[in-house]
């Protein structure tokens, strides 16, 4: 911690009075830590075109890259702090961090993305990932044992966000409050049309009307093709030479 670290070498050490009260338990009080350093920057959703920028559920942003250079060391952990647009106000750097789970009721803010500063390399190594997208696992969203799941946002917001810099558990460095980030809503369906009356009536009627077609074109197939195969055999008639018996002589007696 960034605090009181003793007397110098060959310095006094101050009288009781002279750091002020005693603790109850005898000792002096601790010093306060140092406040974290307030940076000018300030988190945004990628300005540049996207596919799936922000979504129902999730929204990108951009990496802190070259934000805490000089307030924090490579292996100190960056945080990002999400909270309720009318929250973060209100909003305290918590020593302990608050569990994805109780969000948002009973807690309006939460602490996810842990990583360290040389995850956010300056400058940005050619091909790397430029953005982090909140709220994109699902599988822990209701697993108490991730408290700091980087689950599915329950609402449109809108939120605020913030990155935070902790050297263990104390706050070093923290950037300025994103403006506030609204969730796409979706479109509500409309509603299924009440069945007509009749509509059964009607279905009924076609299907009936397409049977009988169909019973239809099978009786004439039938009749073609008995006609075809039952016509009757050709009757050959004989010619025969009439004989008359007065058209001969006489028989002579």
């Amino acid at each position: 911690m960034r605090g009181w670290e003793g007397p110098a070498p060959g310095q006094a050490v101050p009288a009781a009075g002279a750091l002020g009260p005693r603790c109850r338990t005898g000792g002096f009080p601790r010093s306060l830590p140092t406040p974290p350093a307030r940076l000018p920057y300030v988190p945004r959703v990628p300005p540049t075109a996207l596919l799936g920028k922000v979504t129902a559920s999730t929204f990108a942003l951009e990496r802190p890259r070259c934000v805490f250079d000089g307030h924090a060391d490579a292996s100190d952990a960056v945080w990002l702090a999400v909270a309720f647009a009318n929250a973060s106000a209100a909003f305290r750097n918590p020593l302990s961090r608050t569990a994805f789970q109780g969000f948002p009721d009973p807690v309006r803010a939460y602490m996810t993305l842990n990583a360290t500063l040389a995850n956010y390399p300056c400058p940005k190594p050619a091909g790397e990932i430029t953005v982090l997208r909140v709220g994109s696992e699902t599988s822990c969203a209701q697993d108490v044992t991730r408290p700091t799941c980087n689950g599915p946002l329950p609402s449109p917001g809108p939120y605020r966000v913030k990155f935070l810099a902790l050297e263990g558990s104390v706050p070093v460095a923290e950037t300025g409050w994103s403006k506030p980030i609204k969730l796409r809503e979706g479109t509500a369906a409309r509603p299924a049309p009440a069945p007509s009356p009749h509509a059964g009536m009607i279905a009924i009627t076609t299907i009936l009307s397409i049977l009988f077609a169909i019973l239809l074109a099978g009786l004439v197939a039938m009749l073609v093709f008995w006609s075809t195969f039952s016509k009757p055999e050709s009757v050959t008639v004989r010619r025969y030479n009439t004989h008359h018996v007065y058209d001969q002589p006489a028989a002579r007696l």
